[in-house]
Protein backbone atom coordinates (compact mmCIF):
# COMPACT_ATOMS: atom_id res chain seq x y z
CA UNK A 1 0.00 0.00 0.00
CA UNK A 2 2.20 2.87 -1.16
CA UNK A 3 1.59 6.26 0.36
CA UNK A 4 1.81 9.43 -1.69
CA UNK A 5 3.05 11.51 1.19
CA UNK A 6 -0.23 13.42 1.41
CA UNK A 7 -3.65 12.60 2.72
CA UNK A 8 -5.41 9.27 2.50
CA UNK A 9 -7.14 8.69 -0.83
CA UNK A 10 -9.12 5.52 -0.10
CA UNK A 11 -10.49 4.06 3.12
CA UNK A 12 -11.15 0.32 2.85
CA UNK A 13 -13.89 -0.51 5.36
CA UNK A 14 -14.19 -4.15 6.44
CA UNK A 15 -17.10 -5.25 8.63
CA UNK A 16 -16.10 -8.32 10.64
CA UNK A 17 -18.09 -10.71 12.80
CA UNK A 18 -16.54 -14.03 13.84
CA UNK A 19 -14.34 -13.97 10.77
CA UNK A 20 -10.96 -14.86 12.25
CA UNK A 21 -10.49 -17.59 9.62
CA UNK A 22 -11.19 -15.09 6.83
CA UNK A 23 -9.92 -11.70 7.90
CA UNK A 24 -6.19 -12.23 7.23
CA UNK A 25 -6.74 -13.03 3.55
CA UNK A 26 -9.08 -10.07 3.22
CA UNK A 27 -6.67 -7.58 4.81
CA UNK A 28 -3.65 -8.99 2.98
CA UNK A 29 -5.43 -8.63 -0.36
CA UNK A 30 -5.75 -4.90 0.36
CA UNK A 31 -2.27 -4.46 1.77
CA UNK A 32 -0.62 -5.96 -1.33
CA UNK A 33 -2.44 -3.70 -3.82
CA UNK A 34 -0.08 -1.78 -6.13
CA UNK A 35 -2.19 1.32 -6.63
CA UNK A 36 0.05 4.40 -6.24
CA UNK A 37 -2.11 6.23 -3.71
CA UNK A 38 -2.50 6.21 0.07
CA UNK A 39 -4.89 3.64 1.54
CA UNK A 40 -6.08 3.07 5.09
CA UNK A 41 -7.77 -0.10 6.32
CA UNK A 42 -10.55 0.15 8.89
CA UNK A 43 -12.07 -2.94 10.48
CA UNK A 44 -15.23 -2.82 12.56
CA UNK A 45 -15.40 -5.90 14.76
CA UNK A 46 -19.04 -6.43 15.65
CA UNK A 47 -18.61 -7.99 19.10
CA UNK A 48 -17.15 -11.21 17.70
CA UNK A 49 -17.01 -14.22 20.02
CA UNK A 50 -14.02 -15.85 18.29
CA UNK A 51 -11.35 -13.36 19.51
CA UNK A 52 -11.24 -11.68 16.10
CA UNK A 53 -10.61 -8.25 17.61
CA UNK A 54 -7.59 -9.41 19.61
CA UNK A 55 -6.25 -11.27 16.59
CA UNK A 56 -6.57 -8.22 14.33
CA UNK A 57 -4.94 -5.93 16.88
CA UNK A 58 -1.97 -8.30 17.28
CA UNK A 59 -1.55 -9.43 13.66
CA UNK A 60 -2.42 -6.17 11.88
CA UNK A 61 -1.28 -3.22 14.03
CA UNK A 62 -1.52 -0.85 11.04
CA UNK A 63 -5.27 -1.46 10.75
CA UNK A 64 -7.66 1.01 12.42
CA UNK A 65 -9.79 -1.27 14.58
CA UNK A 66 -13.22 -0.27 15.84
CA UNK A 67 -14.21 -2.86 18.44
CA UNK A 68 -17.91 -2.74 19.17
CA UNK A 69 -19.21 -3.81 22.57
CA UNK A 70 -22.53 -4.91 21.07
CA UNK A 71 -23.48 -6.72 17.88
CA UNK A 72 -24.79 -3.77 15.88
CA UNK A 73 -25.24 -5.34 12.45
CA UNK A 74 -23.71 -4.80 9.04
CA UNK A 75 -25.36 -1.45 8.30
CA UNK A 76 -24.35 0.18 11.56
CA UNK A 77 -20.82 -1.24 11.25
CA UNK A 78 -20.34 0.35 7.83
CA UNK A 79 -21.89 3.64 8.91
CA UNK A 80 -19.44 3.82 11.81
CA UNK A 81 -16.45 3.08 9.60
CA UNK A 82 -17.53 5.63 7.00
CA UNK A 83 -17.88 8.27 9.72
CA UNK A 84 -14.34 7.53 10.92
CA UNK A 85 -12.82 7.28 7.43
CA UNK A 86 -10.24 9.84 6.30
CA UNK A 87 -10.21 8.89 2.63
CA UNK A 88 -11.71 10.72 -0.32
CA UNK A 89 -13.20 7.38 -1.43
CA UNK A 90 -14.64 4.45 0.49
CA UNK A 91 -14.36 0.81 -0.49
CA UNK A 92 -16.76 -1.37 1.46
CA UNK A 93 -15.33 -4.88 1.56
CA UNK A 94 -16.76 -8.00 3.20
CA UNK A 95 -14.49 -9.97 5.50
CA UNK A 96 -15.13 -13.05 3.31
CA UNK A 97 -13.96 -11.20 0.20
CA UNK A 98 -10.43 -10.73 -1.18
CA UNK A 99 -9.36 -8.29 -3.89
CA UNK A 100 -7.62 -9.43 -7.06
CA UNK A 101 -4.34 -7.68 -7.91
CA UNK A 102 -4.94 -4.25 -9.44
CA UNK A 103 -8.46 -3.90 -8.05
CA UNK A 104 -7.95 -0.54 -6.31
CA UNK A 105 -6.04 0.91 -9.25
CA UNK A 106 -8.83 -0.18 -11.60
CA UNK A 107 -11.51 1.45 -9.47
CA UNK A 108 -9.56 4.70 -9.14
CA UNK A 109 -8.86 4.84 -12.86
CA UNK A 110 -12.57 4.55 -13.62
CA UNK A 111 -13.49 7.11 -10.96
CA UNK A 112 -11.09 9.61 -12.53
CA UNK A 113 -12.25 8.80 -16.06
CA UNK A 114 -15.91 9.45 -15.21
CA UNK A 115 -15.16 12.85 -13.64
CA UNK A 116 -18.43 12.65 -11.76
CA UNK A 117 -19.50 10.85 -8.57
CA UNK A 118 -20.47 7.21 -9.09
CA UNK A 119 -20.84 3.91 -7.28
CA UNK A 120 -18.50 1.31 -8.76
CA UNK A 121 -18.10 -2.45 -8.46
CA UNK A 122 -15.91 -5.22 -9.85
CA UNK A 123 -16.49 -8.73 -11.20
CA UNK A 124 -17.43 -11.08 -8.36
CA UNK A 125 -16.00 -14.63 -8.36
CA UNK A 126 -17.00 -17.56 -6.18
CA UNK A 127 -14.26 -18.14 -3.59
CA UNK A 128 -14.69 -21.93 -3.75
CA UNK A 129 -15.04 -22.59 -7.47
CA UNK A 130 -13.55 -19.49 -9.07
CA UNK A 131 -16.67 -19.14 -11.23
CA UNK A 132 -17.80 -15.68 -12.28
CA UNK A 133 -20.92 -14.82 -10.29
CA UNK A 134 -21.72 -11.40 -11.69
CA UNK A 135 -20.41 -8.11 -13.00
CA UNK A 136 -22.95 -6.10 -11.07
CA UNK A 137 -26.64 -6.87 -11.37
CA UNK A 138 -29.67 -5.68 -13.24
CA UNK A 139 -33.02 -5.61 -11.43
CA UNK A 140 -36.33 -7.28 -12.19
CA UNK A 141 -39.76 -5.63 -11.71
CA UNK A 142 -39.78 -6.68 -8.04
CA UNK A 143 -36.27 -5.37 -7.31
CA UNK A 144 -34.61 -8.80 -7.30
CA UNK A 145 -30.97 -8.73 -8.40
CA UNK A 146 -30.40 -10.33 -11.82
CA UNK A 147 -26.69 -11.19 -12.28
CA UNK A 148 -25.03 -9.42 -15.21
CA UNK A 149 -22.15 -11.23 -16.90
CA UNK A 150 -21.64 -8.90 -19.85
CA UNK A 151 -18.29 -7.13 -19.31
CA UNK A 152 -19.26 -4.45 -21.85
CA UNK A 153 -22.49 -3.36 -20.17
CA UNK A 154 -21.09 -0.94 -17.60
CA UNK A 155 -24.25 0.66 -16.22
CA UNK A 156 -26.14 -1.68 -13.87
CA UNK A 157 -28.92 -1.53 -11.32
CA UNK A 158 -26.68 -2.35 -8.37
CA UNK A 159 -23.29 -3.64 -7.31
CA UNK A 160 -22.82 -5.93 -4.34
CA UNK A 161 -21.94 -4.40 -1.00
CA UNK A 162 -19.26 -7.08 -0.66
CA UNK A 163 -17.04 -4.79 -2.74
CA UNK A 164 -18.56 -1.35 -3.28
CA UNK A 165 -16.60 1.83 -4.15
CA UNK A 166 -18.17 5.23 -3.48
CA UNK A 167 -16.88 8.79 -2.98
CA UNK A 168 -17.15 9.65 0.69
CA UNK A 169 -19.06 12.86 0.02
CA UNK A 170 -21.64 10.89 -1.99
CA UNK A 171 -21.99 8.39 0.85
CA UNK A 172 -22.64 11.31 3.21
CA UNK A 173 -25.09 12.90 0.76
CA UNK A 174 -27.06 9.66 0.46
CA UNK A 175 -27.00 9.11 4.22
CA UNK A 176 -25.22 5.74 4.14
CA UNK A 177 -27.11 2.57 5.02
CA UNK A 178 -30.39 2.67 6.99
CA UNK A 179 -29.50 1.37 10.46
CA UNK A 180 -32.84 -0.43 10.68
CA UNK A 181 -32.12 -2.66 7.66
CA UNK A 182 -29.77 -4.73 9.83
CA UNK A 183 -28.21 -6.74 7.00
CA UNK A 184 -29.08 -7.77 3.42
CA UNK A 185 -30.41 -5.37 0.79
CA UNK A 186 -28.55 -2.30 2.01
CA UNK A 187 -26.46 -2.28 -1.20
CA UNK A 188 -29.66 -2.40 -3.28
CA UNK A 189 -31.00 0.58 -1.33
CA UNK A 190 -27.86 2.67 -1.72
CA UNK A 191 -27.57 1.99 -5.46
CA UNK A 192 -31.26 2.67 -6.15
CA UNK A 193 -31.11 5.90 -4.20
CA UNK A 194 -27.95 7.00 -6.02
CA UNK A 195 -29.54 6.28 -9.41
CA UNK A 196 -32.65 8.27 -8.45
CA UNK A 197 -30.40 11.26 -7.81
CA UNK A 198 -28.74 10.89 -11.21
CA UNK A 199 -25.51 9.23 -10.10
CA UNK A 200 -24.07 6.38 -12.15
CA UNK A 201 -23.84 2.83 -10.82
CA UNK A 202 -21.27 0.93 -12.84
CA UNK A 203 -19.64 -2.50 -12.74
CA UNK A 204 -16.25 -2.80 -14.42
CA UNK A 205 -15.39 -5.80 -16.55
CA UNK A 206 -11.77 -6.15 -15.42
CA UNK A 207 -9.90 -7.16 -12.25
CA UNK A 208 -12.34 -8.37 -9.58
CA UNK A 209 -12.60 -10.04 -6.19
CA UNK A 210 -13.38 -13.46 -4.82
CA UNK A 211 -16.22 -13.80 -2.36
CA UNK A 212 -17.42 -16.56 -0.08
CA UNK A 213 -21.10 -15.95 -0.82
CA UNK A 214 -23.40 -17.10 1.95
CA UNK A 215 -20.75 -17.46 4.66
CA UNK A 216 -22.42 -14.91 6.92
CA UNK A 217 -26.05 -15.99 6.61
CA UNK A 218 -25.78 -19.30 4.77
CA UNK A 219 -27.25 -20.10 1.39
CA UNK A 220 -27.83 -17.50 -1.24
CA UNK A 221 -26.27 -19.57 -4.01
CA UNK A 222 -26.86 -22.52 -6.30
CA UNK A 223 -25.38 -25.86 -5.20
CA UNK A 224 -25.88 -29.16 -7.02
CA UNK A 225 -28.20 -27.31 -9.42
CA UNK A 226 -30.47 -26.26 -6.54
CA UNK A 227 -30.91 -22.81 -5.04
CA UNK A 228 -30.11 -23.12 -1.35
CA UNK A 229 -30.71 -20.50 1.30
CA UNK A 230 -31.68 -20.15 4.96
CA UNK A 231 -34.89 -18.99 6.56
CA UNK A 232 -33.07 -16.07 8.15
CA UNK A 233 -31.42 -14.90 4.93
CA UNK A 234 -34.61 -15.19 2.90
CA UNK A 235 -36.63 -13.37 5.56
CA UNK A 236 -34.21 -10.43 5.60
CA UNK A 237 -34.04 -10.39 1.81
CA UNK A 238 -37.81 -10.31 1.31
CA UNK A 239 -38.34 -7.70 4.03
CA UNK A 240 -35.57 -5.32 2.98
CA UNK A 241 -36.33 -5.64 -0.73
CA UNK A 242 -39.87 -4.52 0.09
CA UNK A 243 -38.44 -1.57 2.01
CA UNK A 244 -36.29 -0.57 -0.99
CA UNK A 245 -39.25 -0.77 -3.34
CA UNK A 246 -41.38 1.36 -1.00
CA UNK A 247 -38.61 3.94 -0.62
CA UNK A 248 -37.24 4.31 -4.14
CA UNK A 249 -39.77 3.15 -6.74
CA UNK A 250 -41.17 6.16 -8.65
CA UNK A 251 -44.69 6.99 -7.50
CA UNK A 252 -47.02 5.98 -10.33
CA UNK A 253 -45.27 2.64 -10.76
CA UNK A 254 -45.21 2.00 -7.00
CA UNK A 255 -49.00 2.35 -6.80
CA UNK A 256 -49.32 -0.57 -9.19
CA UNK A 257 -46.27 -2.60 -8.24
CA UNK A 258 -46.40 -2.71 -4.44
CA UNK A 259 -49.84 -4.37 -4.13
CA UNK A 260 -48.84 -6.96 -6.76
CA UNK A 261 -45.56 -7.58 -4.95
CA UNK A 262 -47.28 -8.10 -1.58
CA UNK A 263 -49.91 -10.40 -3.10
CA UNK A 264 -47.24 -12.49 -4.82
CA UNK A 265 -45.26 -12.79 -1.58
CA UNK A 266 -48.31 -14.15 0.21
CA UNK A 267 -48.99 -16.56 -2.65
CA UNK A 268 -45.35 -17.68 -2.70
CA UNK A 269 -45.35 -18.31 1.04
CA UNK A 270 -48.56 -20.35 0.87
CA UNK A 271 -47.36 -22.45 -2.06
CA UNK A 272 -43.94 -23.18 -0.56
CA UNK A 273 -45.45 -24.06 2.82
CA UNK A 274 -47.88 -26.47 1.17
CA UNK A 275 -45.42 -28.06 -1.25
CA UNK A 276 -42.70 -28.44 1.39
CA UNK A 277 -45.18 -29.32 4.15
CA UNK A 278 -43.43 -26.76 6.33
CA UNK A 279 -45.32 -23.74 7.64
CA UNK A 280 -42.08 -21.97 8.51
CA UNK A 281 -41.90 -20.69 4.95
CA UNK A 282 -45.01 -18.66 5.64
CA UNK A 283 -44.55 -17.92 9.34
CA UNK A 284 -40.81 -17.11 9.37
CA UNK A 285 -40.31 -15.51 5.95
CA UNK A 286 -43.37 -14.17 4.19
CA UNK A 287 -45.78 -13.10 6.91
CA UNK A 288 -43.10 -11.05 8.73
CA UNK A 289 -42.03 -9.51 5.40
CA UNK A 290 -45.64 -8.60 4.64
CA UNK A 291 -46.17 -7.04 8.07
CA UNK A 292 -42.88 -5.11 8.14
CA UNK A 293 -43.78 -2.19 5.81
CA UNK A 294 -47.04 -1.59 7.68
CA UNK A 295 -45.30 -1.55 11.06
CA UNK A 296 -42.82 1.02 9.71
CA UNK A 297 -45.30 2.92 7.55
CA UNK A 298 -44.66 6.34 9.07
CA UNK A 299 -40.88 5.91 8.93
CA UNK A 300 -41.03 4.71 5.34
CA UNK A 301 -43.35 7.54 4.33
CA UNK A 302 -41.10 10.20 5.87
CA UNK A 303 -37.94 8.71 4.38
CA UNK A 304 -39.56 8.38 0.95
CA UNK A 305 -40.62 12.02 1.03
CA UNK A 306 -37.01 13.10 1.51
CA UNK A 307 -35.73 10.72 -1.17
CA UNK A 308 -38.29 11.83 -3.77
CA UNK A 309 -37.62 15.50 -3.07
CA UNK A 310 -34.02 14.86 -4.18
CA UNK A 311 -34.93 12.78 -7.22
CA UNK A 312 -33.35 14.10 -10.43
CA UNK A 313 -34.17 11.46 -13.04
CA UNK A 314 -37.30 10.42 -14.90
CA UNK A 315 -38.88 7.06 -14.16
CA UNK A 316 -37.78 5.76 -17.58
CA UNK A 317 -34.13 6.48 -16.75
CA UNK A 318 -34.43 4.83 -13.34
CA UNK A 319 -35.91 1.67 -14.87
CA UNK A 320 -33.32 1.52 -17.68
CA UNK A 321 -31.34 -1.05 -15.64
CA UNK A 322 -34.39 -3.29 -15.10
CA UNK A 323 -35.41 -6.40 -17.04
CA UNK A 324 -38.99 -7.54 -17.63
CA UNK A 325 -38.90 -11.22 -16.62
CA UNK A 326 -39.08 -11.86 -12.84
CA UNK A 327 -35.81 -13.43 -11.68
CA UNK A 328 -37.56 -15.85 -9.31
CA UNK A 329 -39.46 -17.30 -12.27
CA UNK A 330 -36.20 -17.87 -14.15
CA UNK A 331 -34.64 -19.53 -11.14
CA UNK A 332 -37.72 -21.72 -10.59
CA UNK A 333 -37.67 -22.96 -14.19
CA UNK A 334 -33.92 -23.57 -14.07
CA UNK A 335 -33.38 -24.96 -10.57
CA UNK A 336 -36.77 -25.87 -9.13
CA UNK A 337 -38.07 -24.86 -5.72
CA UNK A 338 -35.53 -23.30 -3.32
CA UNK A 339 -34.35 -25.37 -0.38
CA UNK A 340 -34.18 -23.69 3.05
CA UNK A 341 -32.29 -24.67 6.14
Amino acid sequence: MPADGGGITCSVCIANYNGMDLIDACIDSVRTQDCGFAVEIIVHDDASTDDSAAHIAARHPDVRLIASRDNAGFCVANNRMAAAAKGEYLLLLNNDAALHPGALATLMQEALRLRQPAILGLPQYDAETGDLLDIGSLLDPFFNAVPNRDPQRGGVGMVAGACLWIPKFLWDELGGFPDWFGSIGEDLYLCCRARLQGHAVRALGVSGYRHGVGMSFGGGKVRDDRLRSTFRRRALSERNRTYVMALTCPGAVLMLLLPVHLALMLFEGLVLSLLRLDRRYLSEIYLPALAAPFSRMRQLRNARRVIMMRRRVAAADFFSAFVCVPHKLRMLLRHGLPRMS
